[in-house]
């Protein structure tokens, strides 16, 4: 298996070579120093590049990364995907690495990081993340639920579970799950 610094420096080194990539975010539990490490944890990489479009049809850049054991493109599937759909790339390579790689317009950076709560800039060629809010693992604090939010969740655990014995009853083992 690549390295942390092997793989870091392969997509840090794609983005450097390629003039469309303008900046590279790296997020998930990578971009938390106190998360702890292993060899499971993926890749959550970010590219925002000019000429998105100059992405789509062919997937032969990809191979830089690596040989694939398999790709999945979640914005493309299910039954109607649309015509124009966000470039995302979840692979899986030989070497047990993964990455889930995201495409997306520097007009959309602000967007895309709303919410997320840790990054770490991998690259920036034109200062576009030099005045970005400082990430903070505040999105991720466990906070207490309100009264509400505790009732309802609870009137919905007494909702359901007659259902459990419902499905038992009927030999529904899946049902009851």
């Amino acid at each position: 298996m690549r390295s942390e610094e092997t793989m870091v420096a392969l997509i840090q080194d794609f983005a450097l070579k390629d003039a469309r990539v303008r900046l590279v975010l790296l997020s998930g539990s990578r971009a938390n120093p106190d998360a702890p490490r292993d060899d499971l944890q993926d890749f959550d990489i970010v590219y925002f590049v000019n000429d998105l479009d100059s992405f789509r049809g062919s997937e032969a850049w990809l191979d830089s990364f690596g040989s694939r054991l398999i790709m999945q493109k979640p914005d493309e599937m299910g039954e109607n995907p649309p015509e124009k759909p966000d470039l995302a790339y979840l692979m899986l390579f030989e070497d047990g690495n993964r990455i889930d790689l995201s495409l997306y317009p520097p007009a959309r950076l602000r967007e895309m990081i709303n919410g997320e709560g840790l990054w770490r800039v991998l690259l920036d060629k034109d200062h576009l993340a030099a005045d970005l809010p400082e990430p903070s693992t505040a999105p991720f604090q466990i906070q207490p639920p309100s009264a509400k939010a505790f009732e309802d969740c609870c009137n919905e655990f007494w909702w359901v579970s007659p259902y459990v014995a419902k499905g038992l009853c009927r030999q529904e083992h899946l049902y009851a799950v």
